[in-house]
């Protein structure tokens, strides 16, 4: 599997298509009356929205493509760091609904066994951004229905757990442990947990606005893992949007 060099970009704009079209249609229509209009005051105020929505729109996309398309992200050299000298014979893979990683994961980590496991819940999960993408982007052939709080994994055999750009969907602080609790318990000591994520923070906020509400605190994570008796043994940056967060057993 390959990734072109703007799915990334492109699969935001294919999952939330509904979005970028009413701001493209407000901000086109804010223009013309800008220019319809004779009073400067109105003029103003059409002329500042119109730029403000362009604004909101081209700048998370812009963003996204660095972040999705340009930067090692999909690459995985960040991996060996969080890896760090410890062997990797088995791990766990875990998504909630879409998964462009699995395939790129299971070639840089070759000879790795993977199990990959999907927390999706429809009934949990309803953001019609997700359904567009698991239909865009089913599971991998061998994925594995998981809940999030019982992964049919057994205990103590893998050798890491990563949740990339998935555990967010896990809305509340008691099911963000307990899928902390499940990587604790199918790792075996000395193994890694490693979750990979946008969080609430100054960067993100600056450029994903009110959407970056959906993402967590760094402290919400850590309150998380912490209950679940997992310490960070390493924490680290991407890009300035997104972390990596390396746990292992308290």
């Amino acid at each position: 599997m390959t990734r072109g060099p703007y799915d990334g970009v492109l699969n935001i704009v294919r999952f939330n298509w509904p979005f970028f079209a009413g701001t493209s249609i407000a901000s086109i229509a804010s223009g013309a009356l800008a220019f319809s209009v004779s009073s400067p005051v109105w003029r103003l105020l059409f002329a500042t929205v119109a730029a403000g929505l362009l604004i909101g729109s081209v700048v998370p996309l812009t963003i996204s493509h660095l972040i999705y398309d340009r930067s090692a992200l999909y690459r995985f050299s960040w991996l060996d760091r969080a890896i760090g000298r410890a062997e990797t014979r088995s791990a766990v893979f875990c998504q909630t609904g879409f998964d462009e990683s699995s395939a790129l994961l299971q070639a840089y980590t070759a000879p790795t066994a993977w199990t990959l496991l999907d927390h999706y819940d429809p009934a949990r999960m309803t953001e019609a951004s997700i359904q567009r993408a698991r239909r865009h982007c089913p599971p991998a052939a061998g994925t594995l229905p998981a809940p999030f709080n019982s992964w049919p994994t057994n205990t103590a055999s893998a050798d890491m757990a990563i949740g990339m750009l998935a555990v967010h969907e896990l809305r509340t602080e008691t099911e963000r442990v307990q899928w902390f609790a499940e990587a604790r318990r199918v790792t075996r000591a000395g193994g890694r947990v490693v979750v990979v994520e946008h969080v609430r923070d100054l960067a993100n906020v600056c450029v994903f606005g009110p959407g970056a509400l959906h993402f967590h605190s760094v402290s919400a994570w850590r309150r998380s893992w912490e209950r679940a008796q997992l310490r960070s043994c390493d924490e680290f940056l991407i890009t300035p949007w997104v972390r990596v967060f390396v746990l292992e057993h308290a």
